[in-house]
């Protein structure tokens, strides 16, 4: 690994081959500065990120290519989706979107290895995949990147070039959860049982769940990521401290970041791992938790699109459902409001005019109430969304479009 300047980083880029694909760190751990010098030094480029926030450049010849759409990306015009369950994106990067270049965002090394830090994800799989086709892979070294261990630990000698940076992470710290979030939470905590392994995201519905499972014992942790809720979870006393919390990514607070640094607890794998069927059914309990933009009378869950522009993707929600169903005591949920406070219509509809991104959940949670689907007849499925789950304003209509969908 050769540390190198801002100057000496684009004479490299610049021997890549004609718009070349470069696959970057995602989510929150974006190397901007590493982005900076890309943009500056290559007319045309295709950046592959999962999950990217806002600020990646809008521009002639600037491709953004996803697995999964982030916030930074919904409206971007060079946006290129590109389907996939997050657990079969890794085999992406040996067939059809093969990268030139990989853009990591790094802690510095220890013992002659450098971490990834809060985001392992797809990037072990491209850099392997990059490597074997002699492509370029470039660090941008941070001193405050926190220092993980697992899968995010990468040799120094499988990078090329380093840009060493000194800048603080994005952070997000939780807030109080809703009503509504709150409601959803303590519905779907009742129903978590002692010795759970748990996957959760972020968002209030999550938060509202972790905080209301904090009386739980021996829970344990497998996820893709995780935030703030497990450092409540590991005060309570509420963990597994005999298993290791394994997690593809970390998005929080500092105070988060300060106790993933050097935690060897914290296992950092990997998403073919994290996201492999087989391996999340082999997990305790396993208890999915997932949410939804709509889901319908026959229990199909739209999470991916709105009025079919791409809004997300897939993600790992297929992978944990999957997985948590064969799991020994598992359970896979879909919680959601009843009621889209923005765009003032139901969640829960007659037949989603989407794409499908799930089906066949354990049940789907409002704050209104549970309807179990799996295991249950069409028509028990369909009563208990609408009675149960359903915001009461449209109970009514629902039956009706039921009766026309030979539900009822």
């Amino acid at each position: 690994m050769q540390t190198v300047s801002v100057e000496e980083l684009s004479s490299r880029l610049q021997s890549l081959p004609p718009n070349p694909r470069i696959v970057c760190s995602g989510n929150m751990a974006i190397p901007w500065e590493g982005v900076s010098v890309v943009d500056q030094a290559l007319p045309s480029y295709v950046l592959n990120a999962l999950n990217a926030p806002p600020g990646l450049p809008e521009r002639d010849g600037v491709t953004v290519e996803t697995c999964f759409v982030g916030a930074g990306m919904r409206r971007h015009p060079g946006l290129r989706y590109v389907p996939s369950r997050l657990s079969l994106v890794p085999l992406l990067f040996t067939r059809t979107l093969l990268p030139d270049a990989v853009l990591i965002h790094c802690a510095p090394p220890r013992d002659g290895q450098l971490s990834l830090g809060v985001e392992v994800n797809v990037l072990p799989a491209a850099i392997e995949a990059c490597r074997a086709r002699g492509g370029l892979v470039i660090a941008v070294v941070n001193e405050r990147m926190p220092y993980t261990f697992g899968d995010a630990q990468v040799p120094v000698d499988h990078v090329d070039v380093a840009l060493e940076i000194d800048t603080p992470l994005a952070a997000h710290t939780p807030g109080t959860p809703d009503d509504e979030s709150a409601a959803i939470g303590e519905r779907v905590a009742s129903m978590v049982l002692d010795g759970a392994t748990m996957q959760l995201g972020i968002g209030a519905v999550p938060d509202a769940t972790l905080n209301a499972i904090i009386g739980r014992k021996e829970l344990r942790v497998w996820t893709e990521m995780f935030s703030d809720g497990v450092l409540a979870l590991d005060a309570a006393g509420a963990l597994d401290r005999d298993h290791p919390l394994v997690t593809s990514f970390v998005f929080g607070s500092q105070e988060l970041y300060d106790w993933v640094d050097g935690n060897p607890w914290v296992r950092m794998l990997r998403t073919e791992k994290t996201n492999d069927p087989g391996l999340i059914a082999q997990q305790r309990r396993m208890t999915s938790v997932n949410t939804a933009l709509e889901v319908d009378l026959f229990g199909q869950a739209n999470a991916s699109r709105i009025n079919a522009r791409i809004h997300s993707g897939f993600g790992g929600q297929t992978d944990f459902i999957v997985g948590a169903l064969h799991s020994p005591g598992g359970q896979s949920f879909i919680a959601l409001r009843s009621w889209h406070p923005k765009a003032d219509v139901s969640t829960i509809v007659p037949l989603v005019d989407e794409p499908v991104t799930s089906f066949q959940q354990s049940a789907i949670v409002t704050e209104n109430g549970v309807a179990r689907l799996w295991g249950h007849d069409e028509r028990e499925q369909c009563r208990d969304l609408i009675e149960e789950c359903a915001h009461p304003r449209v109970r009514d209509e629902l039956w009706e479009e039921a009766a026309e969908l030979g539900l009822a």
